[in-house]
């Protein structure tokens, strides 16, 4: 079974407080979406270190339950 939007959402804000997630689902099938993450913490990151924060929030997830994960992230002005 696909992990919702509401299930991608918590575990990202789990594992980065303070961060807003926007999904969108790319295919209609709950199992490709494309996430816009805001969150302090990637504050002084490298994009692939912020990435990097964001796939680890899922625990392992991808490529299984979360078959594609489109991921955009921005350090908060």
């Amino acid at each position: 079974m696909p992990m919702t939007a509401r299930e991608i959402t918590e575990a990202i804000t789990a594992a980065l407080p303070g961060a807003l997630v926007e999904l969108r689902d790319l295919a209609g099938d709950d199992d490709h979406w494309a996430a816009t993450v805001t969150a302090p913490q990637f504050a002084g990151l490298s994009r692939v270190a912020q990435h990097k924060l964001v796939y680890n929030a899922l625990g392992g997830r991808m490529g299984g339950v979360l078959h594609a994960l489109q991921v955009t992230t921005v350090v908060p002005k």
